[in-house]
């Protein structure tokens, strides 16, 4: 259904090391970095099929965080959810709603954490337990 995600950055080297470290966790290797015929900068991440993506706007307004989305990264245990949590983390981002772990609710037990990226996307690591 989708072919890419991409945010918004107000400081592209900062957000590009933040992703760099917490996609490791995940198996992906370094952002790709690509420059805009505008000289925007963007980076992009493949993975497993998937690709996630940075960018400073094109429209050289700020970057903002969009109230109610989020971005959900696919986890393949509990322990992988816990270290992309610890890693955006101690790359600077912020942990939100409860600790990671499972939650149980009508779509199963989930393994889940979140987490607020360096320009306040909402980051969701999941791991479908049962």
């Amino acid at each position: 259904m989708f072919s890419h995600i991409m945010v918004g950055t107000n400081d592209f080297d900062r957000a590009k090391a933040f992703y760099d470290t917490v996609l490791a966790t995940l198996g992906a290797g370094p952002g790709m970095i690509n420059v805009a015929a505008t000289g925007h900068k963007r980076a992009f991440w493949m993975h497993n099929g998937g690709m996630f993506s940075i960018s400073e706007p094109i429209n050289d307004q700020p970057a903002t965080a969009s109230n109610g989305s989020t971005v959900g990264f696919a986890c393949d245990s509990l322990e992988q959810v816990q270290a992309f949590h610890d890693a955006a983390v101690a790359a600077g981002g912020k942990s939100i709603e409860d600790p990671p772990g499972p939650r149980t609710g009508s779509m199963g037990t989930l393994n889940l954490g979140y987490v607020l990226d360096l320009d306040g996307h909402k980051l969701c690591m999941l791991h479908r337990a049962g």
